[in-house]
């Protein structure tokens, strides 16, 4: 593959008019695949014999922690080609996905506060991967505000770059801090490569079809935000150009 024809979409006419054709694609297969997913989670399987019904909660909490994790990565490597190369696009993609991250790590906690619950007696206990979501979670605060409070474009993309790199060591906490600490009431791996980790096939089908949906989700979602940024950025330039000529 030519890595220069891959630069092309960083230029904003480039990735507007591709995103024209992608966009409808994308957002249409998230939405099928969400419904085929939730549907079969919640209506044709089983209870657990020890979780009973809340084992359901699974279908929204480990797709949005999964995605939680996965958008600030993905806001790293934006970031850093930003840091690199200079492509607009890239720092406006960061700072579009960072909401749809934040929106994802809060429902990560809110499923599984209500999933702990019945499973532990309590709400919230300070686990090592519950404790370094919620520092996710602050992070994607911080960066969000960071970006709102920088008047200059290209200075918030620089400071909010380098919050990224430093967020993304509890990006990576989140996802091994059971593994790291063997401590803690949070279980391990609802999926993983090693098939004796997995949840029963029952509910692992569902759950695959139901965090494709969530990855669609992100993208369509990520897809759209960084088209308004860039519509929003002309728009402050030729603001900015009006100024100056009046």
């Amino acid at each position: 593959m030519n890595l220069n024809a891959l630069w092309t979409y960083a230029n904003p006419k480039k990735f507007i008019e591709t995103t024209d054709r992608v966009l409808p694609w994308v957002a249409w297969s998230a939405a099928v695949l969400l419904a085929a997913g939730l549907v079969l989670g919640f209506f044709f399987t089983p209870d657990d014999y020890k979780q009973g019904s809340t084992v359901k909660i699974i279908y929204l909490h480990v797709p949005a922690a999964l995605m939680a994790i996965n958008a600030w990565l993905m806001m790293l490597v934006t970031s850093l080609v930003w840091i690199v190369r200079r492509h607009h696009v890239s720092a406006l993609a960061a700072r579009a996905a960072a909401p749809v991250g934040m929106v994802m790590t809060l429902i990560a906690l809110a499923t599984g506060a209500l999933w702990g619950q019945p499973m532990w007696g309590t709400w919230w206990a300070w686990d090592p991967r519950l404790t370094s979501f919620l520092i996710l979670f602050l992070f994607y605060l911080g960066y969000i505000a960071l970006w709102e409070a920088i008047e200059n474009d290209d200075t918030a993309a620089d400071l909010t770059s380098i919050l990224c790199l430093v967020g993304s060591v509890f990006a990576l906490l989140s996802r091994y801090a059971v593994n790291f600490w063997n401590q803690g009431l949070h279980q391990g791996a609802s999926l993983s490569l090693d098939k004796e980790e997995n949840v029963a096939d029952v509910f692992w089908y569902p759950l695959l079809v139901t965090m494709a949906g969530f990855v669609l989700l992100f993208v369509a979602l990520v897809l759209v935000r960084t088209r308004t940024e860039i519509r929003a950025r002309r728009m402050r330039a030729l603001e900015a150009r009006e100024r100056m000529q009046a």
